[in-house]
């Protein structure tokens, strides 16, 4: 599967209100303070995960990209803005299916399950009805994949508090 041949029509306008941090960034007001905008991890990024945005902090773009989870851009950050502690998560938040995912619209579509390599989205059989998904935000790294390749742009990277209600 190519992602890029799924953004042709779609056009990926990424929300100006939501701020991603890069992997292992943690807090992001210590990141903040401490992110010296050098753009060394956005160079050290082996899959072009990350570019400056227009602040020049280094910000995953998920449209473009899913995160590898492989440490690369940790290890380039000297004033160790990110932390890759043992235990620490790389990202604060997880994906969500909003309302207008295709399935649960009767539209039979699974690619963000297919693209999820740790298989945290599954999709569960319904009588006289499409399978619907299911995200285990346990198992989801936030890596970004899913998000990247859905055609109606209902699968979303939020904190796990955070709603879909009102998409």
């Amino acid at each position: 599967m190519d992602p890029t041949r799924r953004r042709l029509l779609g056009g990926r306008h990424p929300s100006a209100a939501q701020r991603y941090l890069p992997p292992w960034a943690g807090n992001s007001q210590a990141f903040l303070q401490r992110c010296t905008r050098c753009g060394d991890c956005v160079s050290a990024c082996p899959v072009g995960l990350l570019a400056l945005d227009a602040e020049g902090y280094p910000s995953p773009q998920f449209d473009q990209a899913a995160c590898s989870l492989c440490g690369e851009c940790v290890v380039a950050c000297l004033p160790h803005a990110l932390d890759r502690s043992e235990g620490r998560a790389a990202f604060a938040h997880v994906a969500q299916v909003g309302p207008g995912c295709l399935a649960l619209q009767g539209v039979e579509c699974r690619v963000c399950g297919e693209a999820c390599e740790v298989t945290a989205i599954t999709f569960r059989p319904q009588l006289r009805a499409l399978a619907q998904p299911a995200i285990d935000a346990s198992c989801c790294t936030g890596c970004g994949a899913c998000a990247g390749v859905c055609p109606s742009h209902a699968v979303a990277l939020r904190a796990p508090s955070e709603s879909v209600a009102g998409e």
